[in-house]
């Protein structure tokens, strides 16, 4: 599953959750990497410096977002420092999970699909309109429109991942709650029907 900043990704997670699937989000492994402690942070700290580590040993998002941004080299060797951690961590929690079917929450799942492919049986897009993304994030971040656009413009656009998706979880402009929700229902059901198809095959 995947989506831009502010589609509810996570809120369709915590639906599918509920519904019985075992949810791993990306995420969450990444911030647990780069938490005081994390299994990231002494590379992190050699490569960039201690002006990239808080005083409390976490990275510092701020500065290394900033940088992220100014330079996509400097993009380029952070993931290098994440990415086999996060593979190695979800690979971890594939094995642990006990649940009806796995979601891999993945925020940046078209950027990396030649690596993230072959293991989906499927890609879900939650998807809205741009305009929504940047309203969802400012209201919840304070962030100023500019940053959340600078932001959505290193992930891959709407129309690469609605290219790339199996199916789509509209989530945008006039979507409630509650009309969210039957929608996860009926991508839900569907899904159980293909694995019956698939067992009695």
């Amino acid at each position: 599953m995947t989506g831009g900043i502010g589609s509810g990704k996570s809120t369709v997670a915590q639906f599918l959750a509920a519904r019985g699937a075992s949810v791993i989000d990306a995420d969450a492994l990444s911030r647990a990497l780069t938490q005081p402690g994390g299994q990231a942070m002494p590379a992190i700290a050699a490569e960039f410096g201690q002006r990239a580590v808080q005083a409390d040993g976490a990275m510092d998002r701020s500065y290394m977002r900033q940088r992220v941004f100014d330079d996509v080299k400097v993009r380029h060797r952070l993931e290098q420092i994440l990415h086999p951690l996060i593979g190695a961590a979800m690979q971890a929690a594939t094995q642990a999970a006990t649940g009806l079917y796995l979601v891999y929450d993945i925020p940046l799942l078209v950027e990396s699909l030649a690596r993230y492919r072959p293991l989906m049986d499927r890609i879900c897009v939650v998807d809205c309109e741009e305009t929504e993304q940047i309203a969802r994030v400012q209201a919840r971040s304070g962030l100023s429109a500019q940053a959340v656009t600078d932001i959505m413009n290193t992930q891959a656009s709407r129309g690469q991942r609605l290219a790339a998706a199996d199916d789509v979880i509209f989530n945008g402009i006039g979507i409630s709650t509650a009309m969210l929700e039957e929608r996860v229902q009926q991508v839900h059901d569907s899904w159980l029907q293909l694995m019956a198809q698939r067992k009695a095959s």
